[in-house]
């Protein structure tokens, strides 16, 4: 985690890390804690944060002097909605996001910038500008070459010029087009 404050060509391996771990999903399931190797695991942050939370505080605190026992079948579904909750705000910071990255960038067009790879699709490759954070994507077929696409997603290849991209490499960018109602920015390369 240290290493990657100093250097920028891994911070995009700390997204992809993060990106493909486990969402939080709340049940009445007991499945323990794997990297802890714990057989019984709960979980509950202090002060409390989530609804999640407080349902953990209260049922402890219930059981501090003596055992009680809720219905299974109630808290199960308050887990379920808990965690369509959870997504559905994740979802709407990830877009709010988006839209205030296009509302800034629609004022830089025309600007260039250094940017950072941070993923790849078969339209072409994503971009982190540095200075700001800001993302967007610089499509293939703005480039003056076919790229091929590694299995990974994580390396880009011409085809005739053999030219490579690779997740975390440094790019210079200009952004070409903002379009702020579905929230894409393009670039393409200096």
């Amino acid at each position: 985690m240290k290493e990657s404050e100093k250097n920028d060509a891994l911070k995009p391996i700390i997204s992809l890390a993060i990106r493909t771990m486990a969402k939080a999903e709340y049940s009445t399931e007991n499945i323990g804690h794997y990297g802890l190797a714990f057989e019984y695991y709960t979980h509950f942050t202090s002060p409390i944060r989530r609804y999640s939370d407080v349902i953990a505080h209260r049922l402890l605190e219930k059981n501090l002097n003596g055992i009680y026992r809720t219905n299974e079948t109630i808290l199960e579904t308050q887990c379920k909605h808990i965690s369509q909750q959870e997504r559905k705000a994740m979802d709407c910071e990830r877009e709010s996001i988006k839209y205030k990255q296009t509302e800034f960038l629609e004022k830089k067009i025309g600007n260039s910038y250094q940017a950072i790879i941070n993923g790849m699709n078969d339209k072409g490759l994503f971009a982190e500008i540095l200075e700001n954070r800001c993302e967007g994507m610089v499509r293939f077929d703005s480039m003056n070459d076919s790229f091929v696409l590694d299995s990974s997603k994580l390396r880009a290849k011409g085809v005739h010029t053999k030219a490579q991209f690779k997740i975390g490499d440094k790019i210079m960018i200009k952004i070409i087009s903002v379009d702020k109602n579905q929230k894409k920015v393009d670039f393409e390369i200096e």
